[in-house]
């Protein structure tokens, strides 16, 4: 059976594969955790298969689901899998098509958006700061030479790989706390108040992401908040209409394609 790729691990990816099942448009979601299996729903035609997928097994992947299109609806951040499979898609070839969340715009003075990682911290803008990363695990042992120059804390997923990341990065008990998004504008305001922030750094997400609530306490509190800019990338066609991916889904699924 012919299926659509849908590259997953967030909300909005969910959001996609239930108006695929609900059009009755197979698809295989691929996400990198066991537990971003829950997000989606059990359903006839809807496969989720958990693991990395590396750029060596994609050939064998789509062979075995006869993959007909790429729908990409990873995380803004997350350029290594989307760059793989636009390299990948093109090399096959395959048609692909990118959903892209929407930017959160904001007037506020206290908000700081920074090019990339390097910007920050090359910079000063931590020096001698309490410090809330909202960085993801991955990228916290980034931050490791800078205990000595800052206090840091962390927030992160609640699962043992993160948790194990923040302790090798550095950080101890007092500094982490694991909570799974979203996040009220309510608690993220006393988590900083708790923690005594004075700097706020995070990625630009997306309303899904929580950038908007983020910007709403970094106002109410008056606490400069750092946000590191998406990655560039030149994605070949993207869109943030759901009815749009549902549109290029029956137009490929019974293509010559793959």
């Amino acid at each position: 059976m012919p299926h659509i790729w849908l590259i997953g691990g967030t909300s909005e990816s969910r959001t996609i594969a239930q108006a695929l099942v609900a059009q009755q448009i197979p698809c295989v979601v691929t996400v990198t955790t066991p537990p971003a299996r829950q997000l989606y729903p059990v359903a006839e035609g809807l496969t989720v298969q958990v693991g990395a997928l590396t750029p060596e097994l994609f050939p064998d992947f789509v062979a075995q689901y006869r993959v007909k299109a790429i729908v990409d609806a990873s995380h803004p951040h997350a350029v290594e899998i989307s760059r793989h499979a636009i390299q990948f898609a093109e090399a096959w070839p395959l048609p692909y098509l990118r959903y892209e969340r929407s930017h959160v715009i904001s007037n506020s003075h206290h908000v700081i958006t920074l090019p990339d990682w390097e910007t920050l911290l090359q910079g000063d803008y931590l020096n001698g700061q309490r410090v809330l990363l909202i960085v993801g695990y991955r990228r916290l042992a980034q931050f490791t030479p800078w205990h000595d120059r800052a206090t840091l804390f962390t927030r992160i997923l609640p699962s043992p790989t993160a948790l194990n990341a923040a302790l090798a990065a550095g950080f101890d008990s007092r500094q982490i706390i694991a909570l799974r998004p979203p996040i009220s504008l309510e608690l993220e305001a006393a988590l900083w108040q708790q923690w005594q922030i004075s700097r706020v750094v995070a990625k630009t997400s997306g309303t899904a992401g929580g950038t908007d609530i983020k910007q709403q306490v970094a106002a109410q509190l008056r606490i400069p908040l750092l946000l590191i800019d998406r990655p560039p990338l030149a994605y070949p066609q993207q869109t943030q209409d759901v009815p749009t991916i549902v549109e290029f889904c029956h137009l490929h699924l019974n293509s010559s394609y793959g």
